[in-house]
């Protein structure tokens, strides 16, 4: 894959794969190969976890009636344009260690870092992934039998390969492009 598509500029040297994972909501709706999939998630589980708990929990779904399960949680607005992704899953954590069964206050951060693991090996592959909060936990907990005191749910993803803007509803299709980002500055502080 080209690395070179976006006009995104780091203010420091980075490689170009940050810049270009970027989250498209016009989605091509050609079917991911199983082996492919399989690779999103495996990096997700190379992620680091406090004590190697890897506490995430990923559900997803690439056929029916599974996606149609899955786009039934969606909020309104995400599922104008996420209902033509081939793959829609969900990133969850178990709130509980279990090794000792106490309340693992870090689950949902390394949840975070699972998700970034399968963005960016998903953007090597050439592909598109959007994270999305709007979704209706209440919804999705009854949906997929996910009992809500073990599981945290925490965003729904939408996994293909970009598809044509034209075709999303145009509020939806004005937004589709990188998006910039707060100057570094705005985001850290040195501690003297």
């Amino acid at each position: 894959m080209s690395l070179t598509s976006t006009p995104r500029e780091p203010e420091f040297s980075v490689d170009r794969l940050f810049l270009e994972r970027w989250s498209p909501r016009a989605f091509a709706a050609e079917p991911i190969a199983h082996a492919t999939l399989m690779t999103l998630f495996e990096a997700a589980r190379w992620a680091p976890s406090c004590f190697n708990e890897q506490p995430w929990y990923f559900l997803y779904a690439s056929e029916e009636p599974g996606l149609t399960k899955m786009q039934s949680i969606l909020v309104e607005k995400n599922r104008l344009w996420a209902k033509r992704a081939p793959v829609l899953a969900l990133v969850c954590s178990h709130r509980a260690f279990k090794h000792n069964g106490q309340p693992n206050r870090l689950a949902a951060f390394d949840a975070g870092a699972a998700w970034m693991s399968l963005a960016i090996q998903a953007t090597m592959l050439g592909l598109a992934v959007h994270a999305m909060g709007g979704i209706d936990a209440a919804a999705a907990y009854k949906t997929l039998d996910l009992n809500p005191e073990k599981i945290e749910v925490h965003a729904a993803i939408a996994i293909g390969r970009r598809g044509d803007p034209q075709l999303l509803p145009e509020a939806v299709a004005a937004q589709e492009g990188p998006s910039a980002r707060k100057p570094l500055a705005e985001m850290i502080r040195v501690i003297d």
